[in-house]
C-alpha cells in the first residue's frame, strides 16, 4: 500500500489544500493530512479544532486520513510507514522554501520523497494567511474555504472580538 503523508499547519484549510488532498487520493492508496503542532506559527485554531476541521473536510474520501504531529516530518513519515511527502506550490516564491525544505528531509531520511503538486490555478493565490485576513475584516471567504471551516471562522473571530 502506498502512503502519502501531507503535512501542513492547516490553520485553516482552504480549498486549495482540499484540492490537493482530493488529487493526492486519486494517486495513493493511503493519504495522511498530518496537522503539525507548530506553535512559533501562533495559529487561530488549537490543534483539535484544526484536526476536527480537516477531518469533516475530508469525510467523504475514504482513503484519506488525518492526524497530528510534533518533531521531524521525516520521523513522523517512519512512524507511519509513508512513502512520500506531498507539498503544494502556489508559486516560484513557494518552491524555494518547499526545495530547501525537500533537500533537507532527503538529507535526514534519504528513503523520504517529497512530491510537489500544483493546485487548481483558481486557487494559487489561496493561502490560510490571507483568509484569516479576510474573515477578520469581516470579508466573506466562502470561495475560499468549506462551509463548515467558514463557520468556525466567524465564531473563533467572534470569540475573539467579545
Amino acid at each position: 500500500m502506498r502512503t502519502v503523508i501531507y503535512p501542513g499547519s492547516f490553520d485553516p484549510l482552504t480549498n486549495g489544500h482540499l484540492d490537493v488532498v482530493q488529487r493526492a487520493a486519486k494517486l495513493f492508496d493511503c493519504v495522511i493530512v498530518a496537522i503539525a503542532q507548530n506553535e512559533s506559527k501562533n495559529p487561530l485554531f488549537t490543534l483539535l479544532e484544526r484536526r476536527e476541521l480537516v477531518a469533516k473536510s475530508v469525510e467523504h474520501l475514504a482513503n484519506v486520513e488525518t492526524d497530528t504531529f510534533t518533531g521531524l516530518l521525516v520521523d513522523y513519515v517512519d512512524q507511519r510507514s509513508g512513502h512520500a511527502i506531498i507539498r503544494g506550490l502556489r508559486a516560484v516564491s513557494d518552491f524555494e522554501f518547499e526545495f530547501q525544505l525537500a533537500l533537507m528531509n532527503r538529507k535526514l531520511n534519504e528513503r523520504v520523497e517529497t512530491i510537489f503538486m500544483m493546485p487548481k490555478d483558481t486557487y494559487t493565490f489561496l493561502s490560510s494567511r490571507i483568509v484569516k485576513e479576510i474573515a477578520r475584516l469581516g470579508g466573506d471567504v466562502s470561495a475560499f474555504v468549506p462551509p463548515h471551516v467558514q463557520s468556525a471562522l466567524k465564531a473563533k473571530l467572534a470569540k475573539r472580538k467579545g
